[in-house]
């Protein structure tokens, strides 16, 4: 049997486009799977965050309340079960300044396994699609695509003018994979988190993790 690949680090970014529950929720995710998370979030990704979650600082116990019983969870969101590990948590999370474009993950020497960018606002899609560097999450991106590696982009407005068409365009065939958060209702679902569920799994299954949500067509009889 040749031996496995090693399971390598996840890059997730989020921007200030409105979703942070479906950010939350991925994050919560793949820590619950056992991945290490490289976090990284724009300033307007932090106004989102404090927002529409009530997250006014970058660490796991801000992010993930609800998790650790310590406050009610974002709309959309349901309280866990508390993690039977919480330090093994907080090993697996790293959360790099949006400022620091010398983090380990602007590097193309860091291997991890693909990057996502959950909600992607039309500005910071705009500024991956041109290459601009400006920031550590736009660079972040410049380097998945150039290692070709998987970018994973959820853009989360609408309706769509012809600048966000062409900058999805430019991805495409840069190698990315443009995701747009929009849930799906074959499903049948009775309440914000089945459908917040659904856009995670989507996400999981493009990054290839494993997950139980009941997200898929033969769930849909279930």
């Amino acid at each position: 049997m040749p031996p496995q690949r090693p399971i390598r680090p996840i890059v997730v970014g989020i921007t200030g486009a409105s979703g942070a529950a479906y950010a939350i929720r991925l994050l919560e995710l793949l820590l619950d799977a056992g991945r290490q998370v490289h976090l990284v979030v724009s300033e307007y990704g932090r106004q989102l965050l404090a927002d529409e979650a009530g997250v006014h600082r970058l660490d796991m116990e801000a992010l993930l309340p609800h998790v650790f019983g310590q406050g009610e969870p974002p709309t959309g969101l349901v309280r866990r079960p508390a993690p039977r590990d919480v330090e093994a948590w907080r090993l697996r999370l790293t959360i790099h300044p949006n400022k620091n474009v010398g983090a380990v993950i602007a590097s193309g020497s860091f291997l991890h396994d693909g990057m996502v960018i959950l909600p992607c606002s039309s500005r910071s899609m705009g500024a991956i699609a041109t290459g601009s560097g400006s920031n550590l999450l736009s660079r972040a991106a410049a380097v998945t695509l150039k290692e070709r590696r998987p970018l994973i982009v959820c853009h989360r407005e609408t309706p769509l003018n012809l600048i966000d068409i062409e900058n999805m365009r430019a991805l495409t065939l840069a190698g990315a994979i443009v995701c747009p958060t929009n849930p799906g209702l074959y499903l049948l679902p009775k309440s914000v988190s089945e459908i917040v569920d659904f856009m995670a799994g989507k996400v999981l299954d493009l990054l290839g993790v494993e997950h139980n949500l009941k997200t898929r067509w033969e769930h849909r009889l279930e």
